[in-house]
């Protein structure tokens, strides 16, 4: 993809924002598209995001478990970034409006103490620059229409990331290692899905210990206060307005979020090129 492609596809998925319209997939419309162009992808609109004021977080990691590499044709994990207005505070309901056709996942949440920088980070490392963790929930959602993902989808589109809420039980990265725990995701009081942490890339350290190095090969460190999710400990589950859920995550603690008001209304696929940005052009 030429730098023209990679901002028309950038403003493409930053309008879905705006309108609620999800877009066909990218992956249709440049099918020679590689996974080094869906991160350019999603760095536009990091840029798109920083330039109007919003603050970059942290980062998540997705598809940290084998199946899901296997079924995305890839050998490895991704990540996407976590900006300040994705945070949702965990005794308020979360505005279902502002997403679009959201799922929900419950996580580990690691919070730094000091930065950490690869390539060569090691996971003894990757623990001491982590203040805490905390049992999290990430509202993931897509605008890519009816969650028609490749690979390069999810990527450009920031890892399919919408939203997330931090349990307030810290627990300090000497707990955490090489704890074998075991997680429920409720939803209205029902238990839904169950999971462990060896679901990531064996522990939860590991994810963290793998995301510093991937960075540290593009020059990009983690910051002390930034926010890490280690990728989900379940597999996801729909999510509609008015819905609770939690995640209970053994010898860690919980955590809950409340789905408020109608969900947004996804109007139809559109690939209208006049819709686009165009800042970013």
């Amino acid at each position: 993809m030429d730098d023209r492609d990679v901002r028309d596809a950038a403003a493409a998925l930053l309008g879905v924002y705006r309108t609620g319209s999800p877009i066909a997939p990218l992956s249709e419309r440049y099918p020679d598209a590689t996974l080094v162009d869906a991160y350019r992808i999603q760095q536009e609109q990091v840029r798109a995001w920083t330039t109007s004021g919003d603050l970059i977080r942290g980062h998540k990691i997705g598809l940290v478990s084998a199946a899901l590499q296997e079924q995305m044709g890839v050998h490895e994990p991704d990540y996407g970034h976590l900006t300040a207005s994705m945070f949702h505070p965990a005794d308020q309901p979360v505005p279902a409006h502002s997403f679009i056709q959201p799922r929900i996942e419950p996580e580990l949440a690691f919070v730094l103490e000091s930065s950490l920088q690869g390539p060569g980070v090691t996971v003894a490392e990757a623990a001491q620059a982590v203040e805490y963790a905390v049992p999290a929930l990430e509202i993931v959602d897509s605008r890519i229409a009816d969650w028609r993902i490749s690979i390069v989808d999810t990527i450009a589109d920031n890892a399919s990331s919408g939203g997330v809420v931090l349990g307030d039980t810290p627990i300090s990265p000497e707990e955490l290692a090489g704890m074998s725990s075991t997680c429920s995701l409720s939803r209205n009081g029902e238990v839904l899905e169950t999971g462990t942490a060896q679901t990531l890339l064996g522990s939860p350290l590991d994810s963290l210990t793998w995301l510093a190095n991937t960075l540290g090969l593009l020059g990009v460190g983690l910051e002390p206060g930034h926010v890490v999710l280690s990728g989900s400990l379940t597999r996801t589950v729909p999510v509609d307005s008015g819905d609770t859920f939690t995640a209970d995550i053994a010898g860690i603690g919980r955590v809950t979020a409340f789905m408020s008001s109608p969900l947004r209304l996804a109007a139809p696929a559109t690939r209208d090129e006049d819709d686009v940005d165009e800042d970013l052009r």
